[in-house]
């Protein structure tokens, strides 16, 4: 995907938003928690973390889709720390990704080349990681962690 990406977003109250991504599809919701929002919808610090996640789960599957391998089902966890900068301001110190393929990682033929280059492919995560740490594990199904190589 290259080009214009874009989305639009319309208060439906206080801060909860509708986020359009496809005109023809229904909108999902961002909302800030408690005592702005009403948890409605992702928090903004969570859409950003989906965002990272989604990106590099995507990225992971196409480079083992490269070498015609298959991973089983993929399940991919996001978490971020939040806290103060210099001025005293909220912000996203580092994002953790940690992604679960579903079967043993030596069942999967390249996996070595796969994990040493699937994060280059990820728009998302290679673009908020000039700002914030992104630190990513990936782990098979019978809990060997694969990436970072131990």
């Amino acid at each position: 995907m290259s080009g214009d990406v874009s989305v639009r977003l319309v208060q439906q109250s206080d801060y909860k938003f509708a986020i359009f991504y496809n005109e023809e599809k229904d909108p999902f919701y961002g909302d800030e928690p408690p005592p702005l929002g009403k948890s409605d919808g992702a928090a903004p610090s969570q859409l950003l973390i989906a965002a990272v996640a989604n990106c590099l789960s995507d990225s992971f599957l196409f480079a083992l889709r490269k070498f015609k391998q298959d991973p089983g089902s993929i399940e991919t966890k996001a978490s971020c720390d939040i806290g103060r900068n210099e001025q005293n301001r909220l912000r996203v110190l580092s994002i953790q990704v940690e992604i679960l393929i579903g079967v043993p990682g030596e069942t999967l033929e390249n996996l070595d080349r796969v994990l040493a280059q699937f994060r280059d492919f990820c728009t998302v995560s290679s673009s908020v990681s000039a700002g914030i740490p992104v630190n990513v594990r990936v782990m098979d199904i019978l809990g060997t962690q694969l990436h970072p190589a131990l």
